[in-house]
């Protein structure tokens, strides 16, 4: 049996009930097509109503597997016989098909999926980009590069902008207002000290009021040294404040020559290397000097003739060492010289509050201080450790 297609057609003759009894009621294959051949279709026997379609799935030629659809029809109304029009396909070529269908809906949900993502991706970045900037401009400011938040946003996050630089602005009045009150407040105070202690000189060189004067000096002093420790306290409360950055070699410099002018009659000898334009400390310039002018005071106190004066940067972190050749302190005592107007020699002018300023300044700003024999001279060697501002990429 040769079979030359995967289509085929047929049509069945379905006789009239007053078919003879002796004859069959179908003819099969009164028509059909001819890759059919020989063959013919056989279809299971089932009832169907006038206009209606059937489908079935049978084993045809060649045992192919064949989707078969029937519809039975009636030429007219003179002759009581029906037709069965059949019509069949290989359902091999169908499976091709819908293989072919299934391979390209996947190819197409592929791409789709891939370009879903990449949308997805590109909205994600457009739409955060903002937030991006919004970071780096903070980082700006945590690292001294600016003041304020800058660039334009939209206007989802503008608000948010505008009250962050608004909270700024009054922030930086607040600690300016401090600062100025607590100066104005120490200086009114100082006055009628500095009178007090003039008068109380002058009332201890009589014999009858000798006893009383001395009781008012020293009363006096510890009044001076409240005023200075709370005025330190107030300066020290300010500390940290962000989008500020002091570059070290100026202040440095400036200090080293106030030292030389202070301690010329003793011949201090200070050696130090500016460092570079890019070591600069992450804070305010006032707080600086403060910290470094109380160390070098106090090395160049204690120096019998010298002074050496390190400053480097190591990641985020400003590192300066002050050593001396004085006799240096014993590490039971070294504790105690951090503490609130303890003076290690009372012959030695000063308030005793310089090393404690020094360390809770440092504190404020994360920074600490150390103290260690110097290696090179033998005295005392004090660190100091403070944030150093950062390089900051630009914005985006």
């Amino acid at each position: 049996m040769k079979v030359s297609g995967g289509l085929y057609w047929q049509v069945d003759q379905i006789k009239s009930a007053k078919t003879p009894a002796n004859q069959d009621a179908t003819r099969t294959g009164v028509l059909r097509s001819r890759s059919l051949w020989d063959a013919t279709l056989t279809l299971s026997p089932d009832v169907l109503a006038d206009g209606r379609t059937h489908h079935h799935e049978i084993t045809g030629p060649n045992n192919q597997t064949l989707m078969v659809l029937e519809r039975v029809v009636q030429s007219d109304e003179s002759d009581e016989n029906q037709w069965r029009l059949i019509v069949a396909a290989n359902m091999e070529s169908v499976e091709e098909a819908d293989t072919r269908f299934s391979g390209l809906l996947a190819l197409s949900l592929g791409v789709l999926f891939v370009l879903l993502m990449l949308a997805a991706i590109w909205q994600i970045h457009v739409g955060l980009a903002p937030l991006r900037r919004l970071r780096a401009a903070l980082r700006q400011i945590r690292h001294g590069k600016a003041h304020q938040l800058s660039g334009d946003y939209p206007q989802e996050v503008q608000p948010l902008v505008d009250d962050f630089n608004q909270v700024l602005n009054r922030n930086a009045e607040i600690v300016s207002r401090s600062r100025s009150q607590a100066g104005n407040l120490a200086h009114a105070i100082k006055t009628p000290l500095a009178v007090l202690q003039q008068a109380g000189e002058l009332a201890r060189q009589t014999p009858e009021t000798r006893e009383l004067a001395q009781l008012l000096l020293e009363q006096v002093e510890i009044a001076g040294r409240q005023v200075n420790w709370h005025l330190a306290r107030s300066r020290a409360a300010a500390a940290g404040v962000p989008g500020h950055a002091t570059p070290l070699a100026p202040v440095l410099a400036s200090l080293i020559q106030a030292m030389k002018v202070v301690y010329a009659e003793r011949g201090i000898e200070i050696n130090w290397e500016a460092p570079a334009p890019a070591v600069v400390f992450a804070g305010e310039t006032q707080d600086l000097q403060e910290m470094l002018g109380n160390l070098l005071d106090n090395a160049c106190k204690w120096a019998r003739s010298r002074v050496v004066v390190e400053a480097a940067c190591q990641s985020s972190e400003l590192i300066i060492d002050i050593g001396d050749d004085g006799p240096g302190i014993s590490p039971e005592v070294m504790n105690s010289a951090l503490q609130r107007g303890v003076r290690l020699d009372e012959s030695t002018p000063g308030s005793g509050l310089g090393l404690s300023i020094v360390t809770e300044l440092a504190t404020l700003y994360r920074g600490r201080l150390e103290f260690s024999s110097s290696p090179e001279l033998g005295g005392l060697q004090v660190r100091l450790i403070l944030p150093a501002q950062s390089a900051v990429p630009a914005q985006l």
